[in-house]
């Protein structure tokens, strides 16, 4: 099937009792067993595994080509990989632009238990290749990056790994752009809270591996952790990859509209966009007062969803960087461009700053 089949389809099955085209929420706790230790299929306690998590699994799993796990956050879901892949005394390669909560969990958690990292620009293939040693276990990529919008080469870095295992935030550019696994990457982060879901009504993160040994090892951290998301939120995300391809058009859109207009006005410059997804990234003097200055764009925290947001990440969602290579300027501003007119857009900005 074409992606968009895969979109509208996947993880689903009719309900059995009435035919539901859609299967109920599976708001459970626990389950009747027929006797000691037979139940039905997985589901003996909601921790381990639930029928609207399994569903969800599934249809990420399979959008992406591998085997889904789904968690309470994006957080939960890279810290379950990390931890599944990584052990104390290991090695990381990290880019030197991305989410401060990534750093944060690798820096201030992850490093006290043992793991070391270095961190490099991932768009110079040489610093990436002299950045491996004998310890390393794990790549972590990526791309687009958080917040300045740059495109890796996933390919080039697993051909320069030696062997390690390679991983991919794709939350920026969801399986409708981007899938690595095909490109041979070992696994594949989303915080589903954004693109994924789309409506800024749920909170939850997945991870899709290649295999099933690695599948089995993530599980394993999933239920003994029990960072799982609960079956609203599972519902709600899969609610929301049912339209993922149309959201991700016009977000795509209204972004090269938004980006291209900056272009060309006095004050803005950096203007970042990749060619695909929602998320532009400019500098501008006067950023603070500018994001407090829109209307149609919410000055929030996030993205993804089907309304504009707008942001400072130096004083937002990049605190966390201050004082690494990774620091972001204080000028620069991130917007997550929704599925609104893209004329509103821009006459919006326009007003805000100034032009």
């Amino acid at each position: 099937m074409r992606f968009a089949t895969k979109a509208v389809h996947a993880g689903l099955e009719p309900e059995p009792t009435y035919g539901g085209v859609v299967p109920p929420i599976h708001q459970a706790s626990t389950y009747v067993q027929r006797a000691v230790g037979d139940f039905v299929e997985d589901f003996d306690y909601s921790r381990s595994a639930n029928p609207t998590r399994a569903a969800l699994e599934r249809a990420i799993g399979e959008l992406e080509g591998g085997f889904g796990s789904c968690f309470s956050s994006g957080m939960a879901a890279e810290h379950a990989l990390i931890t599944a892949v990584c052990d104390a005394g290991d090695h990381v390669v990290i880019p030197d632009d991305l989410y401060g909560g990534t750093y944060r969990l690798v820096d201030k958690v992850l490093k006290r238990w043992g793991l070391e990292y270095t961190m490099v620009d991932q768009t110079n293939l040489d610093l990436v290749h002299a950045s491996m040693r004998p310890e390393t276990k794990l790549v972590w990529i990526e791309t687009p990056t958080n917040p300045t919008l740059k495109v890796i080469d996933v390919a080039g870095i697993i051909e320069r790994a030696g062997g390690a295992f390679v991983a991919v935030d794709n939350t920026f550019a969801t399986p409708v752009y981007q899938r690595p696994l095909e490109l041979g990457a070992d696994a594949v982060v989303h915080s589903a809270t954004k693109y994924l879901g789309g409506h800024s009504d749920s909170v939850s993160g997945a991870v899709v591996v290649s295999d099933e040994e690695r599948h089995a090892a993530v599980r394993f951290v999933q239920n003994s952790v029990g960072a799982v998301p609960g079956p609203l939120d599972c519902f709600l995300v899969h609610r929301g990859l049912r339209t993922l391809h149309l959201r991700m058009a016009a977000h795509t859109e209204n972004a090269r509209v938004v980006s291209q207009w900056l272009e060309g006005v006095d004050g803005v410059s950096d203007v970042c966009w990749p060619g695909f997804s929602g998320m532009v990234s400019f500098r501008h003097p006067d950023a603070v007062a500018l994001v407090g200055r829109t209307k149609v764009f919410s000055l929030a925290e996030s993205l993804g969803g089907v309304e504009s947001l707008i942001e400072v990440p130096q004083a937002m969602t990049h605190g966390s960087v201050e004082g690494s290579a990774a620091a972001v300027p204080p000028d620069l501003v991130r917007l997550s461009c929704g599925v609104e007119a893209p004329e509103d857009l821009v006459e919006d900005l326009a007003q805000a700053i100034g032009a």
